[in-house]
């Protein structure tokens, strides 16, 4: 049974849970609160940093700001990839003009930016709006990449 390490968003309490049992939304052991939603969380500095760095389970962080036009478009479909998604990668949202410090650390440079975390790594990022199936095809092939074409002799 693989077990995978998965951060609560509510507490910040690790948990460690087993694969399987992700689509039967697990709740934390600490604060009870749903570890996954099928929706998009709002993160603040601290839940960020340790969701991307713990994490066993990927999790697509939007990159976004209030005044953003191209954000405001995009969170409609950020949550139906959400949806679609759930339960083996989660969604979340950061507020770079909240956060700033974060936007320069991680050098974002424009917004709406993606990036997918898994097991403490940068897999990708994905700029500007998009709709849900960009998004969710930009996940699938970061995660599971095309192999090379056998050549031919």
């Amino acid at each position: 049974m693989e077990q995978a390490k998965i951060t609560c968003l509510t507490c910040r309490q690790i948990n460690r849970l087993a694969v399987e049992k992700l689509p039967e939304r697990p709740r934390c052991g600490s604060c009870g609160d749903p570890l996954i939603t099928g929706g998009v969380t709002e993160l603040d500095p601290v839940s960020h940093d340790k969701a991307i760095r713990n994490d066993e389970v990927p999790i697509l962080v939007d990159y976004w700001a209030p005044w953003c036009g191209p954000c405001r478009t995009m969170a409609p479909e950020f949550a139906r990839a959400a949806k679609s998604l759930s339960p083996w990668v989660r969604l979340a949202k950061l507020n770079t003009q909240d956060h700033p410090a974060i936007a320069t650390r991680s050098r974002i440079q424009g917004i709406p930016l993606l990036i997918l975390y898994h097991r403490g790594k940068e897999m990708g990022r994905l700029a500007g709006a998009r709709p849900a199936r960009d998004i969710m095809a930009f996940v699938q092939t970061t995660l599971d990449p095309p192999k090379a074409a056998p050549k031919k002799s």
